[in-house]
Formats: structure tokens, sequence, C-alpha cells
């Protein structure tokens, strides 16, 4: 019997800085994966493990990895009235 070789899962990851402090990160491939720290290297380390729990928990449950769809970032402006 033949063993498989690993295949690798690459996503894209947004990372915001958190008003308390930190970094927190979510993947848009996959929904509820998120997680944080409290330096990118360590908020990294973090979301490249909820990844992979995440792909065991889908494997476990027999359901295919979901497709990454085209992610976006933009900025907007809008008014905003402030009381005098």
């Amino acid at each position: 019997m033949k063993s498989r070789a690993p295949k690798a899962f690459s996503s894209s990851v947004f990372y915001e800085q958190a008003p308390e402090g930190g970094y927190v990160a979510f993947v848009p491939a996959l929904p509820g994966c998120h997680t944080q720290g409290e330096t990118l290297e360590e908020t990294e380390r973090h979301v490249k493990e909820a990844i992979a729990l995440y792909l065991e928990s889908l494997a476990s449950l027999g359901e295919a990895i979901p497709e990454e769809g085209r992610s976006f970032q933009g900025r907007v402006t809008v008014p905003v009235s402030v009381p005098a």
C-alpha cells in the first residue's frame, strides 16, 4: 500500500492590532477560524495551529476543505456628524 504524501494548505490570513494590545488573526476561507497573540510572531504560530486543528476537524467529519475565494481589503470614508 502506498502512503500518501502530505498536502499543504495555503490560505489568506488577516491580522489586526487589538485595541487591548496584541493581535488578532482570522482566516476568511475557514469560517470561525481565528486566534490571537501578544506579538505578530506568536499570532502567526497560533493561527497555523488553529488552521491545522480546523482541517483535522473537517477530515474527521469527512468534510471537504473549503476553496478560498478572492479576498479584498479596502478603505472607505463616510461623513460623521459630531455634536458641537
